[in-house]
């Protein structure tokens, strides 16, 4: 059964840090990748990495502030420091098939997605 489960969201003041892990069973993605979304808003791509390729690509909106890594071919973190109210947002992690999903970070070239978990940061 292909699947992915968030972990690791919750409430935190601006300024601080959280991290996010996706867990996946069933397969090894060409890519995973973190997007975003609040209500009333298209889905933002964070980050990618790839198992396969051992690189990444991270959004311009975050870079310098998050950061992407596998723990293993089937977990990825994303840690996340200096968070500001923007940063408010479902969060998901998703698998990738494409051989080109690294960059950029679409939600058309992601299979599988997990549930989402929340972030909230407050100022």
């Amino acid at each position: 059964q292909l699947r992915l489960v968030e972990s690791g969201g919750g409430s935190v003041q601006a300024g601080g840090s959280l991290k996010l892990t996706c867990a996946a069973s069933g397969y090894i993605w060409y890519c995973m990748g973190w997007f975003r979304q609040v209500p009333g808003k298209p889905r933002e791509g964070v980050a990618s990495i790839s198992p396969h390729f051992g690189s990444q690509s991270i959004a311009d909106s975050v870079k310098g502030r998050f950061t992407i890594s596998l723990d293993n071919d089937r977990t990825s973190s994303l840690q996340m420091h200096n968070l500001t109210p923007e940063d408010t947002a479902t969060y998901f992690c998703a698998g990738s098939a494409y051989s080109d999903c690294l960059q950029p970070i679409r939600s058309e070239k992601y299979d599988v997605w997990g549930p989402g978990t929340q972030v909230t940061v407050s100022s």
